[in-house]
């Protein structure tokens, strides 16, 4: 069976929702993603996911019913803790490896999360599903990276900094795009971090 044909409505009586594979599933998140980056949000129409994946837009409909639910529905799909497994012994060296990573990815999300900017205001699913996409599992991932420096000793649990780190952290992934007009890529993060987080909380 043809993918188009995997796509077609079903007949009246069957369930709302398609039986649309994983792989097929996968391929209509990554469309519309990269749709919403290189457009916007507001461009995007599900019409327009339907004809670049090759599928009838009430494929789509059928299964999400809405944009709004749909991109929420591809953003919690796409939820990676880029900085979990981060653990050099060290938190001044746990801490660069995240600035690392956060660079490495940056330009993507940078795009992705200004092409939302004003649709999260209005719509609380969506706002709900880029933090969960995100946000909330990165902050996570350094909130661990913290506390086990704490663990260790090399930084007091009342350093007044150590709540601040994740929003520095964020904070400069979403400002230089618009105080420099370029994205803030490894290099940056890392003079970052070793020039502002780690006197902060009096790492060498």
């Amino acid at each position: 069976m043809t993918s188009q044909a995997a796509d077609r409505p079903e007949p009246v009586g069957t369930s709302r929702r398609s039986k649309i594979t994983p792989e097929r599933e996968r391929e209509f998140f990554d469309a519309v993603l990269d749709q919403i980056r290189e457009c916007g949000y507001d461009a995007v129409t599900m019409e327009k996911v339907a004809a670049s994946t090759r599928c009838s837009k009430s494929t789509l409909y059928r299964q999400w019913r809405t944009k709004p639910r749909f991109v929420a529905a591809a953003l919690r799909s796409n939820r990676q803790a880029r900085f979990t497994g981060i653990d050099s012994g060290t938190l001044a060296g746990d801490l660069r490896e995240a600035a690392r990573r956060a660079g490495e990815w940056s330009a993507k999300d940078s795009t992705l999360l200004q092409a939302l900017g004003h649709a999260v205001t209005q719509d609380r699913e969506l706002a709900q599903a880029l933090r969960e996409a995100l946000v909330d599992p990165e902050i996570a991932a350094l909130e661990e990276i913290l506390r086990r420096g704490v663990e260790r000793g090399e930084v007091a649990a009342d350093n007044p900094a150590l709540p601040y780190v994740p929003a520095q952290i964020f904070g400069v992934l979403r400002a230089r795009p618009v105080l420099e007009g370029e994205n803030a890529d490894p290099d940056y993060l890392l003079r970052f971090v070793e020039a502002a987080v780690l006197p902060a909380l009096g790492l060498p």
